[in-house]
């Protein structure tokens, strides 16, 4: 595969290597459509962020191809090839395919995405990119975001194409981009959030003028849809590196226009100096919650640390004894959570999960030092519900202390809150909480049909059930009747 820069440095030769190992693996797919597209009069080359993760040696399953055919001409040699096709993306000239192959002796599912050449730009007032066709890879190639995404392997010859020195770019791992940032920053705003992104899933640096050019241009992501810069956040916060993403939205004014809440927690220092940093304590608490993720990446936990004391500059108070409060910070938290996930169109299940942990986070911190009662514990698990899980790690998160023995107290107590749950689970079944008489049983024993009293008396169960645990049932039915007396 030779190398258009023609560089012989170890760094590069290494990565080529790689990306060559890696190119080998999925030839049979790539080399195969390559070849459909040549017979039918077309080229085809790998592109972005395949490229990239080839030389990266992380190329996966998702495979991106730009070519100078045109949509339906691209269309007519992809049906009769893959398993599956699909248009969605075809106004913006991107067709998609599924394609299943035998690679290396094991079977894979490849998604695939060819698109043909093209330029887009945005108008200053417009939220949508026009889009025109180009005539050439390199016309193609320095439209794209970054110089380490503006590399591509011609098929089926594999001849790569660096017009913009990725390679070197990717080597120093830095992010720069093909023409001047502010010129692609103007085509499209949204890169300057993929900058974000692409530092914090690959642990690059942002050249400086790349940086610049974010401080000056951050306004300009107004005019981007809340859907996009959605999508860009969640890929920021689900990366290796969400920390190191949040921190250049922050510095460069971004988040200021796309999430003002985590600027905001930057509370300046009173006087005594007796209260953290907020925002400091946010990513350190989200560092902690990723790394108590077992399972993958957690949306859900991810935001919840990101957004879990938002509400504490409207809450901030001075006190005359010189301490700081933030009374109910974790109620109005909530309620902030709600309205900043809603304008982002998050969906309506994200908001209502990430906001009720938000407004559970000091729960475990109301109860004291560990000496809970049953009913506490049981409370504990039904207002969590299905997010209890998630909710331990928060908690268990969001203790920064650099005091090891309070830490370590901390930790303790936390242990024993989880014990406890384990035990009252084996004994009660607190996952499914509910009173020791129904509706139906509450209507029949009390003689009343269907309306508001009947709900009334559940709740009372309910509350019974929570305070002393499951009752037989003639107590459940004796209980039940001397509440109903208290109310006529």
């Amino acid at each position: 595969m030779p190398n258009a820069n023609d560089d012989t440095s170890p760094a590069l030769s290494q990565v080529q290597q790689r990306a060559v190992s890696e190119l080998l693996r999925v030839a049979p797919v790539a080399d195969d459509l390559a070849r459909r597209f040549q017979e039918a009069g077309f080229s085809l080359a790998l592109v972005g962020g395949s490229v990239r993760d080839a030389l990266l040696g992380r190329l996966g399953n998702d495979l991106d191809f730009t070519t100078d055919a045109r949509p339906e001409d691209v269309l007519k040699i992809m049906r009769p090839w893959a398993d599956a096709v699909w248009e969605v993306g075809i106004a913006f000239g991107t067709v998609g395919a599924q394609k299943q192959a035998c690679v290396e002796g094991a079977e894979r599912c490849f998604q695939i995405e060819v698109t043909t050449y093209r330029s887009e730009a945005y108008d200053r007032t417009s939220r949508k990119p026009e889009v025109s066709y180009g005539d050439s890879i390199e016309e193609d190639l320095v439209r794209r975001d970054f110089t380490v995404n503006a590399m591509a392997v011609a098929l089926p010859e594999k001849h790569f194409i660096d017009p913009h020195r990725g390679l070197e770019d990717l080597a120093a791992r830095v992010l720069r981009t093909p023409g001047t940032p502010e010129e692609s920053f103007s085509d499209d705003p949204l890169r300057m959030m993929r900058a974000a992104r692409f530092a914090a899933q690959l642990d690059f640096e942002v050249a400086p003028e790349v940086v610049t050019a974010m401080k000056e241009m951050a306004g300009r992501i107004e005019i981007v849809s809340a859907e996009r810069v959605r999508d860009e956040l969640n890929k920021l916060v689900l990366s290796a590196h969400p920390r190191k993403g949040l921190t250049l939205l922050v510095e460069t004014g971004l988040a200021d226009r796309v999430l003002p809440e985590l600027p905001a927690l930057r509370l300046e220092r009173d006087e005594h100096h007796r209260h953290k940093d907020v925002y400091d304590h946010t990513l350190i608490v989200l560092e902690q919650a990723v790394a108590l993720e077992k399972d993958g990446p957690d949306l859900t936990l991810r935001l919840a640390a990101l957004l879990h004391d938002i509400g504490k500059p409207r809450t901030r108070r001075f006190e005359k004894d010189g301490r700081v409060s933030f009374h109910h910070h974790e109620m109005v938290g909530a309620k902030m959570t709600k309205k900043r996930m809603t304008a982002l169109k998050y969906s309506n299940e994200l908001v209502k999960d990430v906001s009720r942990l938000v407004e559970l986070h000091l729960r475990f911190h109301g109860y004291g030092t560990g000496e809970w009662t049953d009913s506490a514990v049981r409370r504990y698990v039904r207002d969590a519900g299905p997010l209890l899980d998630r909710l331990h790690k928060l908690t268990r998160s969001d203790c920064t202390t650099r005091n090891k023995r309070k830490a370590a107290a901390l930790s303790r107590a936390y242990d024993g809150l989880e014990e406890r749950i384990g035990e009252l689970q084996e004994q009660e079944e607190l996952d499914a909480i509910r009173p020791d008489l129904d509706g139906n049983q509450i209507m029949e024993i009390l003689g009343i049909k269907p309306g508001p009293a009947v709900g009334n008396a559940y709740k009372h169960m309910l509350e019974l059930r929570l305070e002393n645990g499951p009752m037989e049932h003639d107590a459940a039915v004796a209980a039940l009747k001397e509440w109903w007396a208290q109310q006529n």
